[in-house]
């Protein structure tokens, strides 16, 4: 069997009782949804649970927090000097590609915000407005630098969240409609380049698909 060290230990355990409380949370609802159901799912003591988590809401709170996180991690270093088309077709890609995922805690959140946010309220206050803040000055300095169009940064944040999050929010919808009975490899790639090339587009910026493009015709004109 493998061997864990201590703190491996932990951080394995949290991951699966996230999971697993992720998967209850979506099922049943916050209400729904019980300690004992959260353990038996993950594989795990009842204890193990409140040893970690002290109780479901501090549960709840860290399966929502964690999957913000991962939606926003790719521009938690950016800075004025990056090329703002490549960090935003890679933020749109990690966003589509956590849709493709993660589509039950893309659901979650999407449930605790239409009712309110009645769990996560001061995160969003705190942490999210700060990350938000944080980001448009970096967005603003682009423009100000002539990297970008004059567009409103904080808008744009909330543009490419409701965009990729669509594909996990209504993914019965959009299934439906593209004739599929789940996501492929091939539609996360299409659906990743279509949107970075409207939203880029509509940023004043290249696509990076056209720049692809662009650089392989040239290559084979000047290639002998």
């Amino acid at each position: 069997m493998k061997k864990y060290k201590p703190g491996k230990i932990r951080e394995r355990n949290e991951e699966v009782i996230l999971k697993a409380a992720e998967q209850e949370f979506v099922l049943n609802g916050f209400k729904g949804t019980s300690v004992q159901a959260i353990a038996n799912r993950a594989g795990l003591p009842k204890a193990n649970i409140h040893y970690y988590f002290k109780n479901k809401n501090n549960l709840y709170k860290a399966v929502l927090e964690y999957i913000t996180q991962l939606w926003n991690e790719v521009l938690s270093d950016i800075s004025a000097d990056d090329d703002p088309a490549e960090v935003l077709h890679e933020f749109i890609r990690t966003k589509v590609e956590l849709s493709y995922t993660h589509p039950r805690a893309s659901k979650l959140f999407a449930m605790e915000i239409i009712q309110g946010a009645p769990h996560i309220r001061e995160y969003i206050r705190m942490d999210m407005r700060q990350w938000v803040r944080s980001k448009t000055r970096v967005f603003d300095e682009w423009i100000a630098a002539g990297k970008m169009d004059p567009i409103d940064p904080v808008h744009l944040i909330f543009m490419i969240w409701a965009t990729t999050q669509h594909y996990a929010d209504f993914e019965t919808q959009v299934l439906t409609l593209m004739n599929r009975a789940e996501y492929e490899r091939e539609d996360i790639e299409h659906i990743t380049n279509m949107v970075s090339h409207v939203i880029l587009k509509g940023c004043g910026l290249q696509p990076l698909q056209a720049l692809a493009t662009s650089d392989m015709a040239s290559s084979a004109v000047t290639t002998p």
